[in-house]
């Protein structure tokens, strides 16, 4: 599942809004700088990481990221097999860089995951491991967790395994060049069965009641001295290339459950108010939710090259709320469901970039093997879920602030102007109000029915605060 990102153009570098965005990780107290003695400790660890015994620098591996992307945690490779596939996931061996215990797990523990400013990334680990020793770049031996799935003739799982083992990626690649090499029919093999695979572990994600929330990039420019917020369409690779990711997830599920020790990504079916809520924004934005429709099937229904249709899935966040993480040993939750996923699962293919994944990993390898499970592993577990809790909360609020500054921006001229929308809620102070154009939602004055066809003005538009208010028109 994808996040909203915010991307500055070089048109906005200079101005007001790129200053104040550029501020929010310091007054969320996120600190991009790594202790001298964390970087030292990454440094030695990048020159002695030992590699595993396995050789299987035979597979052809490749990694598919955002341009220019550096911290590569992921690289496969997948190949017909008789009416079916095989596919390899190789995850970067961060544990092998990371001793327990010591500076860069303790500063690990602390960040959480990587956070992602409008001006650039706050990262993990320090990057001579992420973007350097730990990463799968190309033409460079490492160290991996490789799985290796059969699946049969409609991608579903028939077998799997997990060891670790030395790899060599062969080629980095993008979202847009591969997009346009499938498009354009000069993809290879794997790149053609991406394709093939991504729609059918689509297909299977709809028929067990599951749902992919792609949220869509926010470009930010100026232009004519105004500011735009463009929303930018994920590309169909990107929700193949998260297929393989989700698939191997609800593999790592499974073998926690059957080891009964690890830790899940779990989430509960959105509750009533937030489903009442999005239904009321789809139909200010233009695309009602039928009643009788999963939400998965109308999610993946709309179009992404329509604005008020990526507004849409950006709303969609709140049918997602409520996840977090299941730590267990010795017995089954209760409750293992990821409800987005329409499965158990958990996370195992981004060590690179969030802290859980490295935990999921070693237990997931060890239960593979049938070695035990490490101790520094298993006591790690009932802590894990308040500390993805506490950084996942810093990058929501960092994600809100940002795209509070710039919707506030962008209709700062406009204030006196008059608007539609639809009242989609109520709080102390008034109702909530879904803009129809520009997609945003905002407070307003009085309390109206939620459902609401109304018309407001905006009057109140403070970049400082990133605050805007409508009021009611008669």
């Amino acid at each position: 599942m994808h996040t909203t990102a915010l991307r500055l153009t070089p048109l906005a570098t200079d101005n007001e809004l790129a200053r104040l965005l550029a501020a929010l990780p310091g007054e969320l107290k996120l600190e991009r700088d790594f202790p001298s003695a964390v970087l030292a400790e990454a440094a030695a660890a990048a020159g002695s990481a030992p590699l595993p015994d396995r050789d299987a620098t035979d597979l052809e591996l490749v990694t598919l990221d955002p341009i220019g992307s550096a911290d590569l945690d992921q690289a496969f490779q997948l190949v017909r097999e008789g009416a079916g596939y095989r596919f390899w996931y190789a995850i970067a061996d961060v544990p092998a860089f990371v001793a327990p215990g010591h500076l860069i797990d303790a500063e690990a523990h602390k960040r959480g995951q990587t956070m992602y400013a409008p001006d650039g990334r706050i990262p993990l680990h320090p990057t001579v491991l992420s973007e350097g020793a730990a990463s799968l770049l190309p033409d460079q031996l490492r160290g991996a967790f490789v799985w290796e799935f059969g699946l049969d003739a409609n991608a579903a799982v028939t077998s799997s395994s997990l060891t670790t083992a030395r790899v060599r990626s062969r080629r980095r690649l993008d979202y847009g060049g591969v997009q346009a090499a499938i498009d354009g029919g000069s993809a290879d093999g794997t790149l053609t069965l991406l394709r093939e695979i991504g729609l059918a572990r689509l297909a299977l994600e709809r028929a067990r009641g599951g749902a992919s929330l792609n949220l869509p990039e926010v470009d930010i420019d100026k232009q004519n001295g105004r500011y735009l917020a463009i929303r930018r369409a994920q590309l169909p690779v990107e929700n193949w290339n998260a297929q393989l990711s989700l698939l191997t997830g609800m593999a790592a599920a499974t073998i926690m459950l059957e080891g009964k020790v690890g830790i899940l990504r779990t989430m509960p079916p959105a509750d009533p108010e937030s489903v009442d809520r999005f239904r009321h924004q789809t139909r200010a934005l233009g695309a009602p939710w039928p009643a009788d429709q999963p939400y998965g099937e109308y999610l993946a229904g709309l179009d992404g090259t329509n604005p008020h249709h990526l507004a849409i899935l950006h709303a969609a966040g709140s049918l997602f709320r409520g996840a977090g993480y299941t730590p267990f040993d010795g017995t089954v939750p209760a409750d293992s469901m990821q409800s987005a996923v329409g499965a158990p699962y958990a996370h195992v293919t981004a060590p690179l970039r969030r802290l859980v994944d490295r935990f999921g990993l070693v237990v997931c390898e060890a239960l593979s093997s049938g070695a035990p499970v490490p101790d520094w592993a298993r006591s790690a577990l009932p802590q894990l879920p308040a500390e993805m809790s506490h950084s996942s909360n810093l990058a929501g609020q960092l994600d809100r602030r940002a795209l509070d500054a710039v919707e506030t921006a962008v209709l700062a001229p406009r204030v006196g102007e008059i608007f539609d929308g639809v009242i989609i809620a109520q709080n102390k102070t008034g109702s909530v109000v879904q803009l129809a154009d520009p997609a945003v939602t905002a407070e307003c004055t009085g309390h109206t029915a939620n459902g609401a066809a109304v018309r407001v003005r905006l009057v109140t538009a403070d970049l400082d605060s990133a605050t805007l208010l409508f009021e009611p028109v008669a």
